[in-house]
């Protein structure tokens, strides 16, 4: 874990409590139950295990799952989000940018010192420290250099042809009354493959931050599917589609993998970054979308709508013939 000085991640409207409603007693989160918890840059899944009123505000102590019980610690309601599929997708959002600010450091001059797994102990360590002399403090918005606001950096430049497809399709699902036949082919799991290939056979060597931002783009794509990338019509197809541990990005394509990048701006929007963090994580996102516009008449067919009857009498499974 990082340090515990917690980013300000809470979107437009949202508490830092991920939309808790208080008890009668105002206690927002309750003994037992799994919420997900920052703890530096970063969100983890946790669990309360107690509550208790201390100076007129209530204090929840919290594990976090999968760490050793030396992290357990007291914390303030603005440090804990409800275990809701939206802060989820928030999760993995940083997760991401995490990723990617690893690859970029990495690259850094040799005056920058650079994480090793002995650097991570380290921070570990300090942590802890800090956190037992109660060295806690908020960051406050917009008074780091180093950070720049999202607002002004994230700009996703979606090429014409692929707003094209964005408009064509949303016809196609609201106004003729049809939906994609699934699972669709190539999927977003290929699509990713595939350029991730590319990219290594183009440049001899792939960077990690390449590699972390691919496989965020597909865990986020996962995550936000259900919550934000689906049309009403489309609800009934996806509770039929996918079952079990099916991923969606096994079963979707480049039709809603486009969705998710209308909405990339948006989801990043509560995030601060450095601006050279933001800038390689924008020239991959670029270039993955030049990447589809190459391939459009490959991963984007006009056939693959059908009428939606006909698709939920198939159970969702519409292939083609």
């Amino acid at each position: 874990m990082g340090s515990s000085s917690k980013e300000e991640t809470a979107s437009d409207g949202d508490t830092a409590s991920g939309g808790a409603s208080p008890s009668d007693d105002g206690r927002l989160f309750s003994e037992g139950e799994r919420v997900l918890a920052y703890h530096g840059p970063r969100v983890y899944g946790a669990k309360v295990q107690k509550v208790e009123l201390r100076k007129k505000e209530w204090k929840y102590f919290v594990h976090y799952l999968g760490w050793n019980k030396n992290w357990d610690e007291w914390v303030s309601a603005d440090r804990l989000l409800k275990h809701t599929e939206e802060n989820l997708v928030k999760q993995k959002a940083l997760d991401m940018k995490q990723g990617v600010e690893k690859g970029t450091k990495s690259g850094r001059s040799a005056q920058t010192k650079t994480r090793s797994s002995a650097d991570t102990k380290a921070e570990k360590d300090d942590t802890k420290n800090n956190a037992s002399k109660g060295k806690k403090r908020k960051n406050e918005s917009g008074n780091e250099k180093d950070n720049v606001s999202a607002e002004k950096l994230i700009k996703i430049q979606i090429p014409a042809t692929l707003r094209k497809q964005l408009i064509d399709d949303w016809e196609c699902i609201m106004q003729k009354d049809k939906v994609l036949k699934l699972p669709r082919s190539p999927n977003v799991d290929e699509i990713l493959s595939k350029y991730l290939e590319l990219k290594t056979k183009k440049d001899g060597m792939l960077t990690d931050s390449v590699g972390e931002i691919l496989k965020g783009i597909r865990c986020y794509f996962d995550k936000a599917l259900p919550v934000l990338l689906l049309y009403k019509k489309e609800r009934r197809q996806y509770q039929e589609a996918v079952v079990d541990d099916i991923s969606p990005s096994t079963v979707y394509g480049a039709e809603h993998l486009l969705r998710l990048f209308v909405k990339l701006p948006e989801l990043f929007s509560y995030v601060n970054m450095e601006e050279e963090t933001w800038s390689r994580m924008q020239q991959t996102l670029l270039d993955f979308l030049k990447f589809i516009q190459k391939n459009l008449s490959t991963f984007l067919l006009s056939s693959a709508y059908d009428d939606s009857d006909k698709v939920s009498d198939g159970k969702g499974k519409g292939k083609e013939d």
